[in-house]
């Protein structure tokens, strides 16, 4: 398994483990107001989850389809020639009503 992924799966663990530990500092009476320890905490352990996310992608040298800055599929690697432009293909029509060679019969599809 990829390290990416196995620190992704720990983002919400880790948000639920400190809610639980700040609601005991709080139901212990060591903290007087739950948000004022919750936020900052949040904050840091989001940031340190996303610095070793990205520090995983760097170290593996991949990255996973639907990650930000990832290349599309099909994409050339970074610093490739561009491409040069495809013929366009030749027009087809979009009538609604068929012209007389769909048929197949010499008139026109009337019977």
């Amino acid at each position: 398994m990829n390290r990416y992924f196995l620190i992704r799966r720990l983002r919400w663990p880790a948000v639920l483990l400190l809610a639980g530990c700040v609601a005991l500092l709080k139901q212990t009476g060591v903290i007087e107001h739950f948000w004022s320890l919750f936020v900052p905490l949040f904050l840091i352990i989001m940031g340190l989850l996303m610095l070793a996310e990205r520090m995983s992608l760097t170290a593996d040298g991949d990255f996973p389809a639907g990650y930000p800055g990832s290349p599309y599929a099909g994409s050339p690697y970074p610093g490739a020639p561009a491409a040069t432009p495809a013929q366009p293909a030749a027009a087809e029509t979009t009538s609604i009503v068929p012209s007389s060679h769909d048929f197949g019969d010499s008139n026109g599809g009337q019977s």
